[in-house]
C-alpha cells in the first residue's frame, strides 16, 4: 500500500500529538491534533483527542494519571 505524502504529515502530526497527549501536554498535543485536522478534516482520532485535550485542560487527570481517559457520559 502507498501512502501519500499527505497520509504521512498526518500520521507525523498525530503521533507528535499522542506523544505530548501522553506527556500530559494537553494544550500543545491539541495544536498538533488540529494542525493534522487542517490537512486531513475527516481524521476522526484526532477530532477524538482534540475533545480528550479540551476535558483535561479544563480538568486536568490526577497524579497518578496511567493515560487512559475515563468517560464522563455514556
Amino acid at each position: 500500500m502507498i501512502v501519500s505524502d499527505k497520509m504521512n504529515q498526518v500520521l507525523a502530526l498525530y503521533n507528535e500529538g499522542l506523544t505530548l497527549y501522553k506527556t500530559r501536554k494537553f494544550k500543545e498535543a491539541k495544536e498538533s491534533f488540529q494542525k493534522a485536522l487542517q490537512i486531513e478534516p475527516h481524521d476522526g482520532p484526532s477530532k477524538l483527542y482534540i475533545e480528550r485535550c479540551d476535558d483535561y485542560i479544563a480538568e486536568p487527570p490526577p497524579e497518578d494519571w496511567d493515560g487512559v481517559y475515563n468517560m464522563k457520559t455514556k
